[in-house]
């Protein structure tokens, strides 16, 4: 598939994996919607839409930049109306935004309980409503999500159960979408990495500096996502994807580009 003047819709792409994708996809001449909250620079995450619009424009690109927090559905039906008017259609939707809270039980509030069920299971899940009816007219309609295969080892689910359960909430939607879509030829896989990848959430909420370097960087990602988005619709559906399985398909066997440091040893993601 050709992604030329192709759109796709990539909640949270203002920075780490979303941009990365972006930023590959717009290289092969897609139209991108970026559906995202940041407006102004915040100096620990850093970019915003309209900076990852600016990007996107010199990678080869169109940009349409939309401020967007998924938990209201008025502003993912704002994102939506204003794709369609500027692109007229939807190609590719992206799954990418999602909260994190590696907290036991004990130490997990409430509010970040209900951010990260608002955003990765009912965000994901009714931005993903709102682009089917659209998806259903495109010639190759896919639907990537950032989640991961499902590993019911109990070590996955004793140090942040709420977490866990959030994000095989989306696994577990990609796997109902590619049955429940079959018949509209839309693709439904879920993509993760098999390694920490350097995003500002590994250096400011999980590990720091000495993690990020015992990274990945989003690049390996983007990669794996363009190569699971340019396969036949009808017959590329149903996967839970990690990232290096995808590159090894294509014969992409040496990943040492993709490290932040050459050489360093790298530290297995979560659930993987």
């Amino acid at each position: 598939m050709s992604f030329q003047n192709k759109t796709a819709i990539i909640t949270g792409a203002t920075r780490g994996i979303g941009k990365a994708i972006a930023l590959r996809l717009a290289k092969e001449g897609a139209n991108i919607v970026i559906a995202a909250k940041s407006v102004e620079e915040n100096a620990k995450l850093g970019g915003t839409i309209f900076s990852a619009a600016a990007e996107i424009e010199a990678a080869g690109g169109k940009a349409l930049a939309v401020q967007c927090d998924i938990r209201f559905d008025d502003q993912v039906q704002n994102v939506i109306d204003k794709a369609i008017e500027k692109f007229g259609g939807i190609d590719i939707l992206v799954n990418n935004a999602s909260a994190i809270s590696l907290t036991t039980t004990e130490q997990t509030e409430p509010k970040r309980f209900d951010l990260m069920h608002a955003i990765n299971v009912r965000g994901t899940f009714f931005v993903t409503k709102a682009c089917i009816p659209h998806l259903k007219k495109a010639a190759n309609p896919h639907i990537l999500t950032l989640s991961p295969p499902i590993n019911m080892d109990p070590k996955w689910f004793e140090k942040h159960v709420a977490y866990t359960i959030t994000k095989y909430n989306m696994s577990m939607m990609t796997i109902g979408w590619a049955k429940e879509l079959a018949k509209d030829r839309i693709a439904a896989n879920a993509l993760w990495p098999r390694t920490t990848i350097d995003t500002a959430a590994v250096r400011n909420l999980l590990g720091g500096a000495m993690l990020a370097n015992m990274s990945r960087t989003a690049d390996i990602l983007a990669d794996a996502a363009y190569y699971i988005l340019r396969q036949p619709s009808g017959e590329c559906t149903g996967n839970l994807f990690v990232d290096e399985q995808v590159l090894a398909k294509e014969g992409i066997t040496d990943l040492e580009k993709y490290s932040v440091v050459p050489g360093a040893q790298l530290y297995n993601d979560l659930f993987v």
